[in-house]
């Protein structure tokens, strides 16, 4: 079969999404079931845009579980990386749902999460050599065994083709801030791109100023930095070039997702060879799509649909 254009490895889940917006979980009556997880979450949306996309990821060997098969499968995703863990149930996660800016997360991940459960001697070397892109997380290195399976992979991987190192520092899921920036230096010397916001550009490389994080992370060995800045846009430098790109205004329904939009947007647009703004501006508008709607997997957007976004905003 031909190789992956975008091979993601982390986290996957069950979003369970209140239909009461502006209420607290106390308060909520219905949910919503959505596919989620960052990592996967980017490979739906690469899907989106007709790229062969691909997870290393474990779930529980529950309905949760198979229910996230059924939902790859029905995305394009291929799910052949896809593997149970006996004992240790499907994460869900909530959220709570405060718009323009307030989303509350709510991670069900315990006693451990199964897709911090990959080990090393499961993994397709080949597979991940030959992808296209191959797409790691901040949280696959918080806790082993799949801290020592990630840094396998990038390893066996030598920087061929497009790696990336999405930064993804949630605090829950580390004991500190620099426990996280000791290991996310260890990743870093393996990727081409790093991309994250201004507090995960901190953990990564204790700089919380957009240029100073992006030649942070260049001195790491990082060839395309991308650091998001919220309100502020996107700053993107590569090669001795840097630009910066605002933010596409939308009406904010749901926030959460808007980040792994963005991914594969990029994922998409470093395929296709665009140029740097170009490939910011498509990732931009696909972000503040899913921004407007309420999930995220479900939400990710097509070419077409970014297109005419990008051509509203431009008329506006």
């Amino acid at each position: 079969m031909p190789a992956d254009e975008v091979l993601t490895m982390g986290r996957i889940g069950v979003d369970l999404y209140p239909q009461q917006v502006g209420v607290s979980l106390r308060e909520v009556r219905t949910f919503a079931k959505f596919l989620g997880g960052s990592a996967t979450n980017v490979a739906v949306a690469a899907a989106r845009y007709g790229r062969r996309s691909a997870v290393i990821t474990r779930t529980g060997d529950d309905p949760f579980g198979a229910f996230l098969h059924d939902a790859l499968r029905g995305f394009g995703v291929d799910d052949r990386f896809v593997t149970p863990v006996a004992g240790l149930p499907t994460p869900v996660t909530f959220c709570e749902i405060f718009p323009p800016d307030d989303f509350p997360l709510y991670f069900y991940r315990f006693p451990k999460a199964p897709d911090l459960e990959i080990y090393p001697s499961e993994l397709d070397h080949d597979a991940i050599r030959d992808a296209d892109i191959f797409w790691v997380t901040g949280t696959g290195l918080s806790q082993e065994p799949s801290r020592t399976a990630t840094l396998d992979a990038l390893k066996h991987r030598g920087k061929s083709g497009i790696t990336v190192f999405d930064l993804d520092y949630r605090p829950m899921f580390w004991s500190s801030r620099e426990e996280a920036r000791r290991w996310y230096a260890e990743a870093l010397p393996y990727a081409t791109v790093a991309v994250g916001n201004l507090d995960e550009a901190d953990t990564a490389v204790n700089q919380r100023k957009p240029a100073e994080a992006a030649a942070a992370l260049h001195d790491a060995g990082i060839d395309l930095a991308v650091v998001k800045q919220g309100p502020a846009g996107v700053l993107a430098s590569r090669g001795g070039i840097q630009v910066e790109v605002p933010p596409v205004p939308v009406e904010v329904v749901n926030g959460l997702g808007a980040g792994d939009a963005f991914g594969g947007a990029l994922c998409h647009g470093l395929l296709a060879g665009w140029e740097l703004e170009t490939t910011m501006r498509f990732a931009n508008a696909a972000g503040a799509i899913v921004a407007s709607r309420l999930s995220c997997a479900d939400a990710m957007p097509s070419e077409s649909e970014v297109r005419a976004l990008l051509g509203e905003a431009q008329h506006a």
